[in-house]
């Protein structure tokens, strides 16, 4: 099938160029009508190239095209990072917004990508447009990069032609999610490593430090009993370092069989409630699930996208079980021709105020804006509530791991002090015999 080279114009006045497989240029004027744009030059690729280059030398074949020698590697390729996509998503929408075409801006966002993967997604997303597909319908070839949220919102920033407020919303939301996330993790970051560090410290007490102790202990007090405390440090220290094989291998064991777990439907749902209800940690989780389901709808209802859609979607990234379950009973709801409220508030999930302001939202008809409005709230509350568990962690952990290496300290200085006192008993002894000789 030949291919048309076109230039033409969209609905604002913007130049798009690209080429269409068809099998005439009527047909590819008349494609081109559909996809909204207003066609100035559609010519024949073969022309144009045969112009271009007289003797057939010099070009590439046709519908290949070199992307400088990638290479890729099953199983290594395939998903971006989420900060790359969305610093991609954000420069897309700045460069649609100052007036230039998508299919350009894509180009120029190939040139300058750094990552591997992503380039080559570009590079796709640019050749399926220029075939005659949508943005939308070229992204929803890439699954693992990006999601049904993000496929949705473009489709309906398309219909709407929106695409570039639609792209800016998607961008915006996308950072908030990272910044979220970013601040969660760094809550986390301190007693991980806190923890991590006291294990290491543990280790090499039990399995080299202590042990040899023991032997000291051994030729210092011959028949006598060390202290209570004493001895049960030892047989802990033996116990680890006489089975440290199996211990590990237990470990790994344990953490496998938990990861199995979590993955069924039961163990992910059991796991998500535990999340929510722990304590310290659970109100933070609660939060941040919640603001991310009412910015997920609120973001989606205001660029255009029906609600059970919407809903659906929600359900699908919402990344907690407990939030999914309930955003599954509000589509049955408005499935059935009846309201958000009641099904949040029946979920036992959401607290009281955000139910209220869905309601105002939903007789007020500023459904969107008031689901945004508890999101910026949740958000401002859950950076309170991570700044205050971070302060009261740092004086936790440090008590931790003082009572932890402290006890380890006083549990092999208690065999000195009972020496020490036999020495004292020794010498008064002879004192005393020695006074009475005399």
């Amino acid at each position: 099938m030949p291919k048309f080279n076109y230039v033409a114009m969209d609905s604002k006045g913007k130049e798009t160029k690209g080429s269409l497989d068809v099998a005439s240029q009527n047909e590819a004027v008349g494609r081109l009508k559909e996809m909204g744009f207003f066609p100035t030059k559609v010519v024949e690729a073969e022309k144009t190239k045969d112009k271009a280059d007289p003797k057939g030398k010099g070009g590439a074949k046709p519908g290949k095209k070199k992307r400088g020698g990638q290479i890729n590697i099953p199983g290594l390729s395939g998903r971006v990072k989420p900060k790359v996509l969305t610093a991609f998503t954000r420069q897309l929408a700045t460069l649609v917004d100052a007036g230039l075409p998508l299919l350009r801006g894509l180009r120029v966002l190939e040139k300058q990508e750094k990552s591997v993967t992503l380039k080559q997604i570009i590079g796709e997303l640019g050749t399926g447009i220029e075939g005659g597909s949508t943005f939308s319908e070229a992204l929803a070839q890439h699954p693992k990069v990006f999601n049904r949220l993000y496929v949705n919102m473009v489709k309906a920033g398309e219909l709407g032609g929106v695409l570039e407020v639609v792209l800016a919303r998607l961008s915006e939301f996308m950072e908030k999610a990272q910044k979220i996330k970013g601040k969660v993790v760094a809550a986390m970051f301190y007693p991980a490593a806190v923890i991590t560090v006291a294990i290491a410290i543990l280790a090499i007490l039990m399995i080299f430090v202590v042990p040899k102790f023991k032997e000291i202990f051994k030729d210092m007090l011959p028949g006598k009993d060390l202290p209570a405390f004493t001895n049960f440090v030892l047989s802990i220290s033996d116990a680890i370092a006489n089975n440290f094989i199996i211990t590990f291998l237990l470990m790994v064991v344990a953490v496998v069989s938990f990861m199995a777990f979590i993955r069924t439907r039961f163990g992910r749902r059991l796991f998500d409630k535990f999340q929510m209800n722990m304590p310290g940690l659970g109100p933070v989780i609660s939060k941040v699930a919640i603001s991310r389901f009412t910015r997920t709808l609120g973001t989606l209802v205001s660029s255009g996208v029906p609600i059970l859609q919407a809903l659906t979607i929600v359900k699908e990234t919402s990344g907690n079980v407990i939030v999914a379950e309930a955003v599954s009973a509000v589509h049955e709801s408005v499935k059935e021709g009846e309201t958000i409220t009641a099904p949040l508030e029946a979920s036992g999930v959401f607290p009281p105020m955000v139910i209220s302001m869905v309601d105002v939202g939903e007789q007020t008809g500023a459904l969107p804006e008031m689901l945004m409005k508890i999101a910026d709230n949740f958000d401002e509350e859950v950076d309170n509530a991570v700044a205050a568990m971070t302060s009261l962690l740092e004086p936790i952990m440090i008590v931790f791991l003082a009572v932890i290496v402290g006890s380890i300290v006083i549990a092999l200085f208690l065999p000195l002090i009972v020496l020490m006192e036999s020495v004292g008993d020794v010498g008064g002894g002879e004192d005393k015999g020695g006074k009475g000789g005399e």
